[in-house]
């Protein structure tokens, strides 16, 4: 199977329908979207399973509460070679796959620009996501502050076997897999916007992303995901070592 595309749901009946259908076109009949529903009250489930595709894969009646362990749920049944991250309620541009598995041929994540956008698809910031948060690789610059956007991320196996399972309390999943990248891989940013990224009042993720977290909490984080870093490392360190002897 070449691509697994994950999506936590919640909630998500108002742009599930638009996201899939830009997904789904750009897919292969032997890929596959893995859908992980965390208690949606709404009709998220009822429109997914309108569209009577055997590429979606569907597992709800889940009760995180949390999208950190939601998206954590759907990695876990990705079979794809290549995994895209994907939120519920933004829109992927043509050949956004294309593009970004070109990329991963010479490297093991791959992160694209989007065009930041309002719930009706208008263009709400002149600069592209990359631009106005000065996106960048690096280990420190990540620690600092994370570039990693999760809806914008593809990335290969090795990396999810890397990044899975979670540690307990991560802050966000997607800064963990793109420091995961900075530690075990090579990761590249693209400068071509492949991705309308709404932002509108029902934003899960980009809630947590701009919660306004006291210093003490921010500098916690920063030792929480580097000493599971180091943990992590250490582990398949000792794992290599073993194989070899």
């Amino acid at each position: 199977m070449r691509i697994s595309v994950c999506i936590a749901t919640h909630n998500g009946e108002l742009y599930i329908f638009a996201q899939l259908q830009s997904i789904l076109s750009q897919l292969c009949a032997t890929d596959e979207v893995i859908i992980s529903d965390d208690s949606s009250t709404d009709d998220t489930i009822k429109i997914v399973k309108s569209f009577a595709d055997s590429r979606i894969k569907i597992f709800e009646n889940n009760s995180f509460k949390s999208p950190v362990n939601n998206f954590e749920n759907a990695l876990k049944f990705a079979n794809g070679e290549h995994i895209f991250l994907s939120d519920q309620d933004d829109i992927w541009l043509p050949d956004r796959v294309e593009k970004m598995l070109a990329q991963l041929k010479k490297s093991d994540l791959v992160v694209s620009d989007c065009k930041i956008v309002d719930s009706n698809l208008k263009e709400i910031e002149k600069d592209s996501f990359m631009s106005l948060y000065k996106s960048r690789q690096g280990f420190i610059n990540n620690i600092y502050r994370n570039s990693y956007i999760g809806c914008c991320m593809a990335f290969n196996r090795k990396i999810l076997n890397l990044a899975l399972p979670f540690p307990a309390n991560l802050p966000m999943h997607d800064w963990w897999i793109g420091l995961i990248c900075e530690v075990f891989g090579k990761s590249v940013f693209m400068d071509e916007q492949l991705l309308l990224y709404r932002r509108h009042q029902g934003n899960v993720t980009n809630f947590i992303k701009n919660r306004d977290d006291s210093l003490l909490v921010k500098v916690w984080w920063r030792i929480i995901i580097s000493y599971n870093l180091i943990t992590r490392y250490s582990f398949e360190r000792m794992r290599k070592l073993n194989i070899n002897e």
